[in-house]
């Protein structure tokens, strides 16, 4: 089947380990699929990593390759002459000493991480977070740029700037904040009881203040229980009434990753994967993830996938043009650059000695 035939591709999968196999081929082959998302365990070394993502364009030259790479503590790929980037909080400091040393620096990172990604033959990361840095949240932590809303909005955008100066664009997360509630969505339900004028007084301004310069956003998978009883991924009123309507957002909306705890129990009930998928598409989300289910016999991630082509088949998900547009847009612009060039970039070069100090390196 021509992966065109279905107008839309808004699956995001992953593959088992550094070299596809027989299965990865199969799954990247449904046209249902439109990314493939990288971990840690996809990284050996920066041939490895090359070889991997050539061998997935080979098959669909059309499929988004996608990482979390933001730096400090998510950072996937590390050593063999990837730059360790800082916790976006060193530069939420820098900004309390120098705030316009610290968009420039915020420029730099953006622009080092997306060109190194890309001299790889990595297209997208899922980059930069929004959160606001409330001090209780252990998993947004220094991921966060800051408390104020308008700092953290300069530099993300700064951030986002870079990458896009590299040709990649930018995806800013947790919609419309996941900085205030303390529980981690990987592993229970978060519950915002503030209501739908506190948010967006607060967490979710630099949602609104970027609306027109992100590419992408991903919402959390938090109740915010004055605002809806469905996770925000999941749900119309969030993400087509305020950030649509509301906010003007026009970018690509992804759900966050649907194996995580938080992402399938709504209303009381836990739906399947597909099932989950299929809400998170309804509700106005472009793309769907599902991470880490590729590994062992992948039987989990084949059961997903046939399950969205019986729901395409049978009507209950219909392909939108749009969304496939939206995804499409995310595709890098301009060539990408050869890894042993970049030593004679002088632009790399320069925005590479701005990060060098924000971080320890080795």
């Amino acid at each position: 089947m021509n992966p065109a035939a279905t107008l839309h591709s808004p699956l995001v999968i992953d593959v088992a380990g550094p070299e596809l196999q027989a299965a990865d081929r199969r799954r990247l082959l449904d046209p249902r699929v439109g990314a493939v998302i990288h971990f840690g365990r996809h990284w050996k070394d920066r041939a490895t990593l090359v070889a991997l993502n050539q061998q997935i364009k080979a098959l669909r030259p059309d499929l988004l390759i996608c990482v979390d790479q933001e730096g400090g503590r998510v950072q996937r790929f590390r050593g063999d002459g990837f730059t360790r980037l800082p916790a976006m909080r060193a530069l939420g400091e820098l900004w309390m000493t120098d705030a316009m040393a610290a968009m420039q620096a915020a420029t730099a990172c953006g622009r080092v991480l997306a060109t190194e990604l890309r001299a790889c033959g990595v297209d997208f990361s899922f980059a930069p977070v929004l959160d606001l840095d409330h001090g209780g949240s252990g998993v947004i932590g220094d991921r966060s740029f800051h408390r104020d809303p308008r700092v953290v909005a300069m530099l993300a955008k700064s951030v986002a700037h870079g990458m896009l100066q590299a040709g990649m664009a930018s995806c800013g997360k947790h919609f419309p904040g996941h900085g205030f509630v303390k529980a981690d969505s990987h592993v229970a339900i978060p519950l915002d009881r503030r209501s739908l004028k506190a948010i967006l007084a607060d967490d979710a301004r630099p949602f609104e203040w970027l609306a027109g310069s992100l590419s992408a956003v991903m919402p959390a998978h938090v109740i915010y229980t004055r605002v809806d009883e469905l996770p925000a991924g999941f749900s119309p009123r969030w993400l087509r009434e305020i950030l649509r309507a509301r906010l003007g957002f026009e970018g690509a909306i992804f759900s966050d990753d649907l194996s995580m705890e938080a992402a399938r129990h709504l209303r009381g009930a836990q739906l399947g994967f597909a099932d989950a998928a299929l809400a998170a598409l309804a509700a106005g989300c472009d793309m769907a993830l599902l991470c880490n289910r590729s590994v062992g016999d992948g039987s989990v991630l084949d059961a997903f996938l046939d399950g969205i082509a019986a729901a395409q088949a049978d009507g209950r998900w219909r392909p939108d043009p749009a969304s496939e547009a939206r995804r499409r847009a995310l595709l890098p612009r301009g060539a990408a650059p050869r890894w042993d060039d970049l030593a004679d970039d002088a632009a790399y070069q320069r925005a590479l000695a701005r990060v060098r100090p924000l971080a320890p390196q080795g």
